[in-house]
């Protein structure tokens, strides 16, 4: 036997690099710690460091909202979706495309009910990964039917802003959004059923000059953005520097503009209460698990 030519080869099994998924790890925005997205997740996406409240999944945020995360989606109707024919870059229709596949979601707004706290709610929630929760013909249709599901049942109705505005692809139509659905929310009340509306960050432009502010109560997000126009575009109109936190949430309720500054943590007990007083209900304390942070 020729040592140098008869051998036998050893048995290595060929092993297959394992795929690693990119999204691990998530950075803040404000402080820059890298934050275990599993982590992350179960913090209901807030900085573990810093406390900062990162954008929040309009999903989860319902699951979060609603008793033993269980509602009932509302289907809403499907309009023209590009009824100006508009094109910049890129095709309306073809951005819509996207954008639904992207997220999963025919638009940006996401309608639902169930218990809040034993209580039945219609919930109307922006959705800031489509298109910047813009709001279009598609999410003012999704607004005024929350508002008719809450007349037609008798039960309050909860919103969600988390937007940039109206969408410029639809130009007028999207702006004719903004009395359409003040004119909805404003049936609400009239009817004596509570309205609350739940602030995030960012909510500003048509949304936050439309039925965003028009809450019985206003709740916000701690640290949220809330204003019209941004704060560069008015600094460079007034020319004087702004003051500290302005279009912030705490800025906002120190000058009366909103009602409560909820952690997130803390937010579903706080509507709890808020709706429980409003519907005349007492709170169901089994189901508060925090304390109401004042």
């Amino acid at each position: 036997m020729n040592w140098l030519s008869d051998f036998v080869r050893p048995k290595i099994k060929k092993t297959a690099a394992k795929e690693v998924a990119d999204n691990l790890w998530t950075k803040c925005p404000e402080c820059g710690q890298m934050l275990f997205t599993k982590e992350l997740e179960k913090n209901h996406y807030v900085c573990s460091a810093c406390d900062h409240h990162l954008r929040f999944p309009v999903n989860k945020r319902l699951e979060m909202l609603f008793d033993n995360g269980e509602y009932k989606p509302i289907t809403l109707p499907r309009l023209k979706e590009d009824p100006l024919n508009f094109k910049d870059s890129k095709k309306y229709t073809d951005r819509l495309r996207s954008y639904r596949k992207a997220t999963g979601a025919q638009d940006a707004v996401k309608v639902a009910q169930g218990n809040i706290g034993t209580i039945t709610c219609v919930v109307a929630a922006l959705d800031f990964s489509f298109m910047g929760g813009s709001m279009g013909t598609a999410v003012g249709e999704g607004i005024v039917k929350a508002a008719e599901i809450a007349i037609k049942g008798n039960c309050p109705l909860v919103t969600i802003a988390a937007s940039g505005g109206a969408r410029m692809q639809e130009g007028i139509l999207s702006l004719m959004q903004m009395a359409r659905t003040t004119a909805a929310v404003n049936q609400v009340k009239e009817k004596g059923l509570p309205f609350i509306s739940v602030l995030t960050d960012p909510t500003t432009g048509g949304v936050s000059a439309s039925f965003a502010m028009l809450g019985d109560v206003n709740i916000a997000e701690k640290g949220c953005v809330i204003g019209f126009a941004g704060a560069r575009v008015i600094e460079q109109t007034i020319r004087e520097k702004l003051p500290e936190g302005f279009q912030r949430a705490e800025y906002l309720k120190e000058h009366g503009m909103v009602d409560i500054v909820s952690h997130r943590r803390d937010l579903r007990d706080n509507l709890i209460r808020v709706i429980s007083i409003l519907t005349h209900n007492k709170p169901n304390l089994n189901i508060l698990a925090l304390e109401y942070n004042k």
